[in-house]
């Protein structure tokens, strides 16, 4: 990427907002926008394969992502794991997400992991005409964070998690009010997983998970400029194993996510004589009981009623993933997964592949995007992979 117009064009499409207004008409719906929207990517393939999921999918080591009380039933002492995310690929090729992250089972009771994730969006050359040598910059976002897992019983877990994270996409060099926007968050989870039972024709384990992210003040791109919510989650799922015998399962999971952010409120004109003509230089607010103007808290409990259109729209914020895993041996898996979200509210629907492997200590993971939807994904027919190398493995014993 080495013009100002390929970075414009990869900006809009990753969807980074800034709070800026729009008018629209009075029947049309409010996408929901925040700031560091790359908190919401998957960073690993696993997840990424079963429908972008995994707050009650079983442990594996990229549960920092979206429920570290997994790590609470690791059945390995620790793990480090990496993985590598192209994005944008059929417009650029150096725009991506990079992740790593760590974690280790004190004891039968409790863990501890850290994690790094990095969104890059390469290097950009800002000239002023066709005879100047231009200006080198790599707007950047990154996230570390820490959290602590601990049994509350033999078969739940709770976490809590701790952020920071540094987002430098606006560019000084362009805009002289620009700054890196930072902020601290956390992350509060819990994990349940039922004791193997006996059916009929197989044995089978229930999971249930729930996690609410990326808790925290809203923060500022600009000098005394408008405050951006985080991408305050929540993620309810569920799922069942069902065990055939020792070397074969199949995991089926479902999991349903709503952000926890005011919708915006629509704007509207006002036109007094009838002649399609804006009266006003403002756009007027024509939904009542809507207030962006507020704190993340008051924010939460604000964004479960405040759809224009109602509790029909309320339940359009709620996007739901699908997934299915069948495992082999413990050594090989494949996997399908399907995520929806409604056209009101962004539109992304696709559905996703992959595969894993396990040889010793180390597993690879690997997943491919198909989008079904009229707006393309970021990530269509990308090919992403992940590695876990593992310490202690079946030090503990867990199924």
């Amino acid at each position: 990427m080495k013009n100002t117009l390929t970075f414009i064009l990869a900006f809009a499409i990753v969807n980074v907002s800034f709070s800026q207004e729009t008018i629209v008409f009075p029947d049309q719906s409010s996408v929901i926008t925040t700031g560091i929207p790359f908190m919401l990517v998957a960073p690993d393939a696993r997840s990424a394969s079963l429908g972008d999921m995994g707050v009650a999918t079983s442990v594996d080591g990229f549960s920092q992502q979206y429920n570290p009380a997994k790590y609470a039933f690791s059945e390995t002492k620790s793990g480090v794991g990496v993985s590598f995310t192209p994005y944008l690929t059929r417009l650029v090729n150096d725009i991506s997400i990079s992740y790593a992250t760590y974690f280790n089972r004190l004891n039968d009771y409790s863990a501890v992991s850290a994690s790094v994730k990095y969104f890059s969006l390469g290097e950009i050359v800002l000239t002023q005409d066709a005879t100047s040598p231009g200006v080198a910059v790599k707007p950047n976002e990154y996230a570390v964070d820490v959290a602590y897992s601990l049994k509350l019983a033999d078969q739940f877990a709770m976490a809590v998690g701790l952020r920071y994270f540094r987002s430098a996409l606006r560019i000084g060099q362009v805009d002289p009010n620009a700054n890196a926007g930072s902020s601290f968050g956390a992350d509060i989870t819990g994990y349940y997983q039922s004791e193997e039972e006996a059916y009929n024709d197989f044995n089978g384990r229930w999971r249930l998970g729930f996690a609410i992210q990326n808790l925290g003040p809203k923060f500022s791109y600009d000098d005394g400029g408008q405050d951006v919510f985080q991408p305050t989650n929540l993620r309810l799922g569920g799922g069942f194993d069902f065990i055939f015998d020792q070397n074969s399962k199949l995991a089926i999971t479902a999991e349903v996510a709503k952000l926890l952010v005011p919708t915006p409120p629509q704007l509207g004109y006002v036109d007094t004589d009838g002649d399609q003509v804006q009266d006003s230089d403002e756009p007027t607010i024509i939904t009542a009981g809507q207030d962006n103007d507020v704190s993340f808290l008051s924010g939460i409990f604000q964004s479960f009623g405040d759809a224009p259109g109602g509790f029909s729209e309320e339940l359009k914020e709620f996007t739901y993933a699908l997934g299915a895993e069948y495992t082999y041996n413990n050594s090989f898996a494949l996997r399908a997964g399907y995520f929806n979200e409604a056209e009101e509210k962004g539109a992304r629907k696709f559905f996703a592949l992959g595969a894993g492997f396990k040889y010793t200590t180390i597993n690879l993971d690997l997943s491919y995007l198909f989008s079904a939807s009229r707006v393309q994904s970021p990530l269509e027919n990308t090919l992403r992979f992940s590695l876990t190398f593992n310490f202690g493995d079946g030090e503990y014993t867990e199924y």
